[in-house]
């Protein structure tokens, strides 16, 4: 039931800011939307092709081998472009807000498909050595079926390096972005307030739609930051002791602390993908609107249908 809700409420919010009505810059909602995508292709292919998947439904065409490689690398790719999309919304707000000569030439609608479409093409390029990682664990008439880790794998130390690596590059480096981002963002609009409640006077100050809209859009960047900063923590806390052979972890029992870690931090990651939405809700009223006439227009539509089917 929740996998399902989960699927919605993500399909939800890629259609409700596609429309581009909720009061957002088409800036905005370019990253936005990208987040949303990446959301949802986190949850089809870490939640339902991934772990549904090997627990309900042991022997599927998803089993073959090089099926299996290709779910790893659709994984890793969807798991780190929601990332890294997060970190790129983080930086144009912050050019937004605190480099006004950049603004103008950044924080366009063009820039933003540039900068989605390279984050994309980088974080595949970067999995593709995964594609190496697995052997078939036997064939069958020819046919590779299911997925275990090459020898060398759990040995080579290029393996280890690059396990490394990865563990900086997501989610270290985009926690330390992140939070820097929003410190000198935080910095520059406490100084921008202090000067602007120092031009206008009390009554006027209280009706600047600048400070308010100002206002709505911080609230919007902290809050899928804060999210995604506490929800990625665990992890980011295991990681730094990750070894390669962690991947398939062996000694699964609920008594060890490194195993318990280990599977909160994933629970954490693919529950980041699923708030972003509830986010939107809270804090965007736009946002909110539009739901309501999305459900407004099915329940109409239902009852048309009713309506010509009885006569």
């Amino acid at each position: 039931m929740v996998m399902p809700l989960t699927v919605k409420v993500n399909l939800v919010a890629i259609v409700i800011l596609s429309r581009g009505k909720c009061g957002l810059s088409k800036c905005i909602t370019r990253y936005l939307v990208a987040m949303a995508v990446a959301d949802f292709a986190v949850i089809i292919t870490n939640v339902i092709m991934h772990r549904i998947n090997i627990m309900y439904f042991p022997s599927n065409f998803l089993f073959l081998t090089a099926v299996c490689s290709l779910r790893l690398v659709m994984s890793i790719v969807s798991l780190d472009c929601s990332v890294w999309f997060t970190v790129a919304f983080t930086f144009d707000r912050f050019i937004a807000i605190c480099c006004h000569k950049l603004k103008p030439k950044y924080c366009t609608q063009r820039t933003a498909t540039v900068v989605i479409s390279a984050v994309f093409v980088v974080s595949f390029l970067r999995s593709i050595p995964f594609f190496t990682v697995y052997k078939p664990l036997f064939v069958i008439n020819n046919v590779s079926w299911y997925c275990i880790g090459k020898s060398d794998y759990w040995t080579s130390k290029f393996w280890r390096a690059y396990q490394c690596i990865n563990s900086i590059i997501t989610p270290l480096l985009p926690i330390l972005f992140i939070s820097l981002f929003n410190v000198l963002t935080v910095k520059t609009i406490i100084a921008a307030n202090r000067t602007r409640k120092v031009l206008r006077n009390r009554s006027e100050s209280q009706n600047d739609t600048e400070m308010e809209n100002r206002r709505k859009s911080i609230f919007l960047l902290f809050a899928l930051s804060a999210n995604f900063v506490l929800l990625w923590m665990t992890n980011l806390v295991h990681s730094l002791r990750w070894q390669p052979e962690n991947i398939n972890y062996q000694n699964k029992y609920l008594n060890n602390p490194v195993y318990l870690t280990q599977q909160f931090g994933y629970m954490l990651n693919v529950l980041s993908s699923s708030t972003n939405t509830c986010i939107y809700g809270l804090t965007q009223k736009k946002f909110r609107e539009e739901l309501k006439n999305g459900v407004k227009y099915l329940f109409t539509l239902n009852a048309k249908l009713i309506h010509t089917c009885t006569i």
